[in-house]
């Protein structure tokens, strides 16, 4: 099996260099960049797997780079920060990150977020990078399920509203198939950290209310409702 190419831009020398060998160790391929606009370039001439973007680079920002890239691929994108508590981590996060390490990282941590997120996208997998749920052949479930005027496909991974395709990204996609899952059923945002992020330790529930407010912006404010104090649950 291929080596998982990752794209790391780290203006800092030492962290870039010091991170690289990490991950090399780990058995990643890393082709590491010192600014936004040498990431660009590097994402377009080698499409890697995966993106590690620092927030504060030079030349075009670790934001504005993932927007870039949303721009152009689904494929997933880790934000760094310096800071837990800055205004960075949502304004990447609404970018179209997946996910945020907070800085200074323990290498051994930041190789098991790189490895979550992968499992999520995973390679061997359908439309969008989501491997669909298996059936049995005998007793098949109901693949395009509907609320309203959204189709949510569950084996071609495909969501139209109102007829029209919806693009969503993977991480996206698997948030969407969990309230799909369980229509009107309210969703902890702690269950929703365990099963789209892979955090059964728990984790940053901003992360799932940015994504929320990301998907509700693609299929619909209202089809998804906040349940103060609780979470959040899908409007059949």
């Amino acid at each position: 099996m291929a080596e998982t190419h990752v794209l790391f831009v780290e203006d800092d020398d030492v962290i870039r260099e010091a991170t690289q060998l990490a991950l090399e160790r780990d058995g990643f391929t890393v082709t590491a960049m010192p600014d936004g606009l040498a990431g660009l370039e590097a994402f377009r001439a080698n499409r890697p797997d995966i993106a590690l973007l620092d927030v504060m680079v030079p030349g075009l920002d670790g934001v504005s780079l993932c927007r870039r890239i949303r721009d152009e691929s689904t494929v997933p994108v880790i934000m760094l920060s310096a800071r837990a508590d800055s205004i960075d981590v949502v304004l990447g996060l609404e970018a179209g990150a997946d996910d945020y390490v907070t800085k200074p990282f323990d290498g051994a941590v930041l190789v098991a977020r790189i490895r979550a997120v992968l499992r999520r996208f995973g390679h061997a997998s359908g439309p969008n990078g989501i491997r669909p749920a298996a059936g049995d052949a005998d007793d098949p479930v109901e693949a395009v399920l509907r609320f309203g005027d959204l189709e949510v496909d569950t084996e071609g991974m495909e969501v139209r509203k109102g007829g029209e395709n919806v693009a969503l990204t993977p991480t996206e996609m698997r948030l969407l198939l969990e309230f799909s899952n369980a229509p009107g059923t309210v969703l902890s945002r702690d269950r929703l950290l365990e099963r789209v992020w892979d955090y059964g330790w728990g984790g940053d529930t901003r992360v799932v209310d940015v994504h929320v407010q990301r998907l509700r912006g693609k299929i619909g404010q209202d089809r998804i409702e906040t349940v103060r104090g609780f979470g959040y649950k899908l409007r059949g």
